[in-house]
Formats: structure tokens, C-alpha cells, sequence
């Protein structure tokens, strides 16, 4: 696994009332849900960037009402119908 290092204001920990450790969880967890929501990467990627396991990842997104499918409304029709076919 690789390292990443951010400075960041003491300020920041104390603003948001986190340890410098819960900060970096939460920044996980922010940044996987960011980049899911964008469409930009997977459940599983994003469950595995957030260092949560899948079902943690969806309990997240649930939390914070993300949507969990990536699906639109006109591709579930169109996948109903070809269905249907």
C-alpha cells in the first residue's frame, strides 16, 4: 500500500473535532464517495479505497443518502424491456 502525506493546519482536527487518525478515516471515506457518486469508480473500488468492506461501503452511503445504484431510471427501462423481448 502506498503512503500519502497532506499537511494540513492543526486548526483543521480541532474544527471538525477529530484526531489526526479519524480525520484521515473520514477523508477515505469522503474522497471513495466522491469519486462513486461521480461514477468515477466502483463499489468495490471505492469500498476498498475507503478501507471499508463492501457492506460497510453501502452502510455508508446510506448514512450520508448517497445513492448505492448507478443506474438511471432510462437505463433500468431499457434493460426492463430488453427483457421483455
Amino acid at each position: 500500500m502506498a503512503t500519502l502525506t497532506i499537511e494540513l493546519p492543526e486548526s483543521a482536527f480541532s474544527a471538525l473535532r477529530r484526531s489526526p487518525q479519524e480525520f484521515a478515516k473520514e477523508m477515505r471515506i469522503a474522497a471513495a464517495i466522491q469519486w462513486y457518486a461521480q461514477q468515477q469508480i466502483s463499489q468495490e473500488k471505492a469500498a476498498e479505497i475507503a478501507g471499508l468492506s463492501r457492506t460497510e461501503f453501502l452502510d455508508e452511503l446510506f448514512r450520508r443518502r448517497v445513492p448505492a445504484s448507478q443506474v438511471t431510471l432510462q437505463e433500468l427501462v431499457k434493460e426492463i424491456e430488453r427483457a421483455g423481448e
